[in-house]
C-alpha cells in the first residue's frame, strides 16, 4: 500500500518510499518490543520527518553541532520515534540496536528525546509545547547571532543564515505556553521558523472535537504568521511532495514566519489501528503490526528489518552533508577575510570564554549605602553590556520594575516597528506578558548557542515558567532567570504578589542555583560568578535563578567569599562563637542588627551570609564546617519564606524565623514587623536556641 507523492516536483524514488514505510515498521516494532510508548504518530508523521531531514535540512549527520546547521524541534516529543528513525537513517549515530532498546535502561533512545544524551536532538522535549518555544527562542537567537557578526549581508546570503524547523502535534497547540511563544514570533516576524502541525485530530482522550474547536489555522494567521495547509493523499497518507512544495513556499517568505498544517491520520496504515486514540499511546498488539506490515509489503514474521539497500539509501545523507558543511565553510572563509575583528569574537564566543578584562567593569557599591538589589543587579547588567556583546535579555513586561533593560536604546524587534530604539538585532527583549514562553523562549536561545541570554518577571510568578525551568535544569543550560520582588517586602501590592513558598520550591529542583544576593556587592559579585559558570571552562552548564529586593538594603563591604554561597559576613567578637545567625536577602541586615544585640549581652554572636544554598553545598567539608562550626549548636535561620530550607542547618537546637503562612497588604516595614523580621525576635530565638543547648548540656552532664 505504499503511496508515491502526488507531484513530481520533489525527487522521491522507490528507496525513499520503502525508507518512509521502514520508519513506520521500526516504530511499530520499537513499541511493541517493550510493550509502551507512541507509535500512531511516529507511523504518520514517518513522510513529513523523513522529507525534512532527507530533502530539505541542511545538517552533517556526522557533526551535528556544526553550527551552520538547520535545527530541528520535536515538540511533539511523546512520538520520539519520529526522531528516532530519521536519526537512525541518516546516520546520526544511532543503530538497529538502539531503536531494539527503545524505553529501555541505558538506551540512547530514552521515552522522550533528551538533549545531550542523543547525538542530533537539539532540545529535551515531553511537557507538550514547550518545543515550539524553544524553536521560537532559537529563531530569535539566530537573528541575534546575524546581528552580532554578520548585520550587513542580503538576507539568505550569510554563513549565519538558517532556518528552524518544529514538529508539533493537537496537544501542543492546545497548551496555554504554544500560544505565547507563537504571538510572540509572529510579533517579531521570525521568518527563519517553520512550524509544522501534525493534524491528526486524536488525544488522549480521543477525538479533538472533545475539547478544541477553534480555526487553528485562522489563529496562526492572527498571530501574523504565514500559513499554509496540505491535505492528505486521497489514501489517508501523508504527501512529501505537498509538504516540500509548502516548505519550499515557507522559506521564500522571510518577514514571517511560517505554519504548516499537514491534515494526518494518527497510525496510517494500520488496518484497526488507524485513526484510534488507542495508537497514540499504546502497543498496536502483535496482531495489527502483522497486519500493517503485510499492508506496507514487509514480512510479518520479521521484527526491526531494514534492506540494505535503504539503509545504503539514506545514509547517503552523510555524504550531502558533508558537501553542504564544506561549502558552508568556504562562504565562512570568506566572510572571516572581510570581517577580520568579528571573526576573532565569534571564536572567543565559540570557545565559550569571556572578554579580556570584564571583570573590571562590574561596579563597587558603597558601604552602607541602601540599595535595593534588583537595581544594584540592573546597573551590573549595563556595566556589562557594554563589554559582552553576546550577553542579551529582557523581562516579561516588568523591565523597569526587574532592571533588566541592558540598553534602553536598542530593543530587540524587527525594523518596520514603529518604536524609535527597535533594532532588529537589538540588545533588550520584550517578551511581552509571557512568563510561561519567556522561560522556554531562553532555553533555545541558550540551545541554539553564541549568546548568553537572562529573562525577568516577579518571583512570584516563577510558578508560571516552572516547567521551563525544570528543563533549564535537566538539561545543563546556563540561563539566568531574574526574579525580583522576592519576599513580603514588596509591600502593598499583597500576598497574591508575595512570594511565600517560592525559595524552597525552587530550590527543590536538581541542579538549579538559586542565588538571594544581601545587599548590592554581594549581587555584583554573584552576577560576576553566574558569568564564570557559564563558561565552558566551568564544565557543565547549570541555569541560575536570581531572588532580588524591590526594597532597598544596606550595603556592606565586598567580601569575595560570596562567590562559595555562604561566608562569615560579621565574626563574634570575644572567642569562638556561641550562636551563629544564618540569613539570605533582605534578611541578613537584621540578623546583623540581631548580633549587635547579642554582643551587646556579651553573647559571641557569628553572621553568616548564604545568598546560594547550592553554592555552599559545592564546597569542601572544610569549609562548610569553618562557615558552620559543628560544634556551635546554638542557630537561627533568618528568611521570609517558608523554612523547608533551614532545618539541616540548624539542627535539633536550632530556630528558624521564617513565614509559614501567606503575607498581606501593607507596607514592607509593616510586615517585616508583623510577622518578626525584627532583629528583637531574631535575638530572642537565638537566646531560645541558646537556652536550649545549656538545658541539652546541663542534662548530658
Amino acid at each position: 500500500m505504499s503511496t508515491k507523492p502526488t507531484t513530481t516536483d520533489l525527487e522521491w524514488t522507490d528507496l525513499d518510499q520503502r525508507a518512509v514505510d521502514t520508519a513506520r515498521v521500526l516504530a511499530a516494532d520499537a513499541v511493541q518490543k517493550v510493550g509502551n510508548g507512541h507509535p500512531g504518530t511516529a507511523m504518520s508523521l514517518a513522510p513529513a520527518a523523513y522529507t525534512l531531514f532527507q530533502k530539505v535540512m541542511r545538517h552533517d549527520p556526522a557533526d551535528p553541532e556544526w553550527v551552520g546547521r538547520d535545527r530541528f524541534v520535536l515538540s511533539a516529543g511523546h512520538s520520539s520515534l519520529t526522531l528516532y528513525t530519521q536519526l537512525y537513517l541518516a546516520g546520526f549515530g544511532l543503530e538497529l540496536e538502539d531503536l531494539e532498546s527503545f524505553r529501555t535502561w541505558g538506551s540512547k533512545t530514552p521515552g522522550h528525546p533528551e538533549y545531550g544524551h542523543t547525538k542530533g536532538v537539539e532540545t529535551t522535549t515531553g511537557p507538550l509545547g514547550q518545543g515550539v518555544a524553544n524553536a521560537v527562542g532559537m529563531a530569535m537567537a539566530a537573528r541575534y547571532e546575524r546581528g552580532l557578526f554578520d548585520p550587513e549581508a542580503p538576507q539568505g546570503e550569510s554563513p549565519f543564515d538558517h532556518f528552524i524547523y518544529c514538529i508539533a502535534g493537537d496537544g501542543c497547540l492546545q497548551e496555554g505556553i504554544s500560544a505565547e511563544a507563537s504571538s510572540l514570533a509572529g510579533h517579531q516576524k521570525l521568518g527563519n521558523l517553520i512550524l509544522l502541525w501534525d493534524d491528526n485530530h486524536i488525544s488522549i482522550e480521543g477525538d479533538t472535537e472533545t475539547a478544541v474547536s477553534e480555526d487553528t489555522v485562522k489563529r496562526y494567521e492572527a498571530y501574523g504568521w504565514h500559513v499554509q495547509r496540505v491535505e492528505a493523499q486521497d489514501n489517508g497518507d501523508l504527501d512529501p511532495a505537498a509538504i516540500h512544495d509548502a516548505v519550499q513556499k515557507a522559506k521564500a517568505v522571510t518577514d514571517r514566519p511560517s505554519f504548516i498544517a499537514m491534515r494526518s491520520i494518527i497510525a496510517w496504515p494500520a488496518p484497526s489501528a488507524q485513526n484510534t486514540e488507542a495508537a497514540h499511546g499504546s502497543a498496536l498488539g502483535e496482531e495489527e503490526v502483522a497486519a500493517t506490515k503485510r499492508v506496507l509489503g514487509f514480512d510479518p514474521e520479521q521484527n526491526f528489518a531494514v534492506e540494505d539497500e535503504v539503509i545504503t539509501h539514506t545514509r547517503k545523507a552523510l555524504e550531502r552533508g558533508a558537501q553542504a558543511k564544506a561549502e558552508w565553510e568556504k562562504s565562512l572563509q570568506l566572510w572571516r577575510d572581510d570581517n577580520p575583528e568579528r571573526a576573532a569574537e565569534f571564536d572567543r564566543i565559540s570557545k565559550g570564554e569571556l572578554p579580556t578584562g570584564w571583570e573590571e567593569k562590574i561596579p563597587v557599591f558603597e558601604p552602607g549605602k541602601g540599595v535595593a538589589t534588583r537595581a544594584a543587579s540592573g546597573k551590573v547588567l549595563q556595566a556589562l553590556g557594554a563589554v559582552i556583546p553576546e550577553l542579551w535579555g529582557g523581562s516579561a513586561d516588568l523591565a523597569g520594575s526587574n532592571n533588566t533593560t541592558i540598553d534602553k536604546d536598542s530593543s530587540f524587534l524587527p525594523a518596520d516597528n514603529p518604536l524609535p530604539e527597535a533594532d532588529p538585532y537589538g540588545r533588550t527583549i520584550h517578551f511581552g506578558i509571557r512568563e510561561h514562553a519567556m522561560a522556554a523562549e531562553m532555553n533555545g536561545i541558550t540551545l541554539h548557542g553564541h549568546t548568553r541570554v537572562y529573562g525577568g518577571t516577579f518571583l512570584v510568578f516563577s510558578d508560571y515558567m516552572r516547567n521551563a525551568v525544570r528543563l533549564s535544569a535537566l538539561m545543563h543550560l546556563p540561563v539566568t532567570y531574574v526574579w525580583t520582588h522576592d519576599s513580603i517586602g514588596l509591600g502593598e501590592d499583597g500576598p497574591t504578589h508575595q512570594p511565600v513558598e517560592h525559595l524552597a520550591s525552587l530550590r527543590a529542583i536538581p541542579g538549579l542555583n538559586v542565588v538571594r544576593p544581601a545587599d548590592a556587592n554581594e549581587t555584583a559579585i554573584a552576577w560576576r560568578e553566574v558569568l564564570k559558570r557559564h563558561t565552558k571552562e566551568f564544565g557543565k552548564g547549570q541555569p541560575h535563578g536570581f531572588a532580588l529586593t524591590r526594597q532597598g538594603v544596606p550595603a556592606y563591604e565586598p567580601n569575595e567569599d560570596a562567590a562559595k554561597g555562604g561566608y562569615v559576613l560579621f565574626e563574634a567578637e570575644g572567642g569562638t562563637p556561641q550562636v551563629i545567625l544564618i540569613a539570605t536577602g533582605s534578611e541578613v541586615h537584621v540578623a546583623v542588627e540581631a548580633r549587635e544585640q547579642l554582643q551587646a549581652e556579651g553573647v559571641a554572636t557569628r553572621v553568616v551570609s548564604m545568598p546560594s544554598v547550592e553554592w555552599f553545598e559545592e564546597q569542601d567539608q572544610g569549609y562548610r564546617d569553618a562557615v558552620l562550626p559543628p560544634s556551635v549548636k546554638a542557630r537561627v535561620a533568618v528568611e521570609a519564606g517558608i523554612g523547608l530550607t533551614w532545618h539541616r542547618y540548624v539542627g535539633d537546637a536550632g530556630r528558624i524565623v521564617s513565614l509559614e503562612h501567606f503575607g498581606a497588604s501593607a507596607d514592607g516595614k509593616v510586615l517585616f514587623r508583623e510577622f518578626g523580621f525584627t532583629a528583637e525576635n531574631v535575638a530572642a530565638k537565638a537566646r531560645d536556641s541558646l537556652e536550649f543547648v545549656s538545658g541539652l548540656a546541663a542534662a548530658q552532664r
